[in-house]
């Protein structure tokens, strides 16, 4: 039990605190309707009445955490899957889209990241373009990107896909580079001793040294790929998707329903990093690089 609470007690004792937050802040920025209702109506509650009023609005400014559970429990558990109302529905939209945005972004960023390190005319162009192509705010370039598919045919899943792969492209073009580079000068000069190509070196010595650095990039980069999907989604007037959720939200005030696609989300983020932290352990594992 003491093991257990040394691994589990800081992330319970943060997620606690987050908790307690959230509903102070729920009750401080709710009450300012909860005293409007009570002038007008010239009636008198109990402070355990008007915490009570803050927690339960149809539209608070800030939900209360209990409000936003009910409402990921009654679009999840209590909708069917296949239901326009089901958050599992819009869920799987955005993840289709994430998914081949991060694998175009990921084979992406090793292709580049190999012809950087192996290639100076390469290291020399094009890396100071892939960091600024970083510098372009992505709600600037979303619309662009969809509007010129649309133009030349190409509409639906891919689109956001690219969106996705623009985001996520990035970390794992510099972690790729820094890992393919990580190999000292003696191991180099070793494999130069064995008469080693420079593709025998790379299978041999850059491809393993890169392992460590590939997959932290990786979890970057499927994170972002996830923050494109939704992105794409929200200058389309998409009616599916986790952003189509976001943006519903936003236009009718539905504030609980804005923040349950949010914490999907978060969730399914979390999700999608610690899948890539299973295939990490695995892989360095079998590499002989981890216990």
């Amino acid at each position: 039990m003491k093991n257990l609470w040394h691994k589990y007690g800081p992330v319970i004792t943060v997620v606690l605190g987050i908790v307690v937050f959230w509903y102070a802040m729920s009750f401080v920025l709710n009450s300012a309707w909860t005293t409007d209702k009570l002038s007008r109506t010239g009636g008198t509650v109990t402070f355990i009445e008007r915490v009570a009023d803050t927690w339960s609005q149809d539209k608070p400014k800030l939900p209360a955490p209990h409000q936003v559970i009910r409402e990921i429990w009654n679009t999840t558990a209590m909708k069917s899957i296949t239901s326009k109302r089901s958050l599992v529905y819009h869920a799987w939209i955005t993840l289709s889209s994430t998914l081949l945005g991060f694998a175009l972004g990921a084979v992406l960023g090793i292709l580049l990241a190999i012809g950087i390190v192996h290639n100076k005319a390469m290291n020399l162009s094009v890396m100071p373009w892939v960091i600024a192509s970083q510098t372009i705010p992505i709600l600037a370039i979303a619309p662009m990107i969809i509007v010129v598919l649309n133009a030349i045919g190409v509409s639906g899943l891919l689109p956001k896909a690219i969106i996705s792969m623009y985001l996520s492209f990035f970390p794992v073009v510099v972690g790729m580079v820094k890992g393919l580079r990580s190999p000292t000068q003696m191991q180099l000069d070793q494999m130069r001793t064995w008469n080693a190509s420079k593709w025998k070196t790379f299978w041999a010595l850059r491809w393993p040294s890169s392992m460590p650095y590939l997959f932290p990039s990786l979890k970057v980069g499927v994170a972002a790929a996830l923050v494109g999907a939704i992105v794409a989604e929200l200058p389309t007037g998409a009616v599916r998707g986790l952003g189509a959720r976001l943006l519903a939200g936003s236009y009718y005030g539905q504030t609980i329903q804005i923040w349950s696609a949010l914490l999907v989300a978060a969730a399914l983020a979390a999700a999608l990093v610690m899948l890539i932290g299973g295939i990490e352990k695995f892989t360095l594992k079998k590499m002989g690089m981890a216990r």
